[in-house]
């Protein structure tokens, strides 16, 4: 194939990782390349999103997902621009999500020419196409969450499922806010070891 030519030897070796953990299932694929796009990833979603908590949750969500549609990744271009993308889109949902439930009636902003642009929100159900994105997300930690000790599973639904801030599920639990914040990282690391270790299941 001429056209590997134009790759980097990274992108080369992704290519060779990405033949491992779909022709033979091998984990040590999946780990490896989780390992070299983690950091990258985390923090090019932190600067969108801005909160060190949203960042990580949004990480898990675009691995399990790449991870997940891995077979349909073509050789077109690199790896790591297809995961960026994956990435990036799931973060612009969560923040469009975000904002759709803040923004009042009359908000107005400025397009690109300058001119006004009315936001109009009428109530704040999600449309069809959020309501969709909100169900692939919870199907994907579905498949996780009962693989996990009882203590996090907990966590995990009020956290992802009924989608509640930190503090909310620190009053819900009637638990300090850093025991919460503790065991939802040690949860969310739990399920990065599914992801790569369980991904005939994804």
């Amino acid at each position: 194939m001429e056209l590997k030519k134009q790759f980097s030897e990274k992108a080369l070796k992704d290519f060779k990782l990405i033949d491992h953990a779909v022709n033979d299932g091998d984990e040590q694929s999946f780990a490896e390349l989780m390992d070299r796009y983690k950091r990258p990833v985390y923090h090019m979603i932190l600067k969108m999103v801005r909160n060190i908590d949203d960042a990580e949750d949004l990480t898990m969500e675009a691995f399990a997902k790449a991870f997940k549609n891995l077979h349909k990744f073509k050789k077109d271009y690199t790896f790591s621009t297809w995961l960026f993308r994956i990435a990036t889109n799931n973060a612009i949902d969560f923040i469009r999500k975000k904002k759709l439930d803040t923004f009042s009636l009359n908000t107005s902003f400025k397009d690109d020419g300058g001119e006004p642009v009315n936001i109009d929100v009428e109530d704040h159900n999600l449309n069809p196409q959020e309501e969709t994105i909100k169900d692939q997300k919870i199907e994907l930690v579905q498949m996780f969450v009962t693989k996990l000790p009882p203590k996090y599973q907990r966590l995990v639904r009020l956290r992802y499922f009924d989608e509640l801030s930190y503090d909310e599920i620190a009053k819900t639990l009637d638990a300090p806010l850093g025991t919460v914040k503790a065991q939802l990282h040690r949860a969310r690391e739990l399920m990065y070891d599914l992801v790569k270790d369980k991904k005939q299941h994804i």
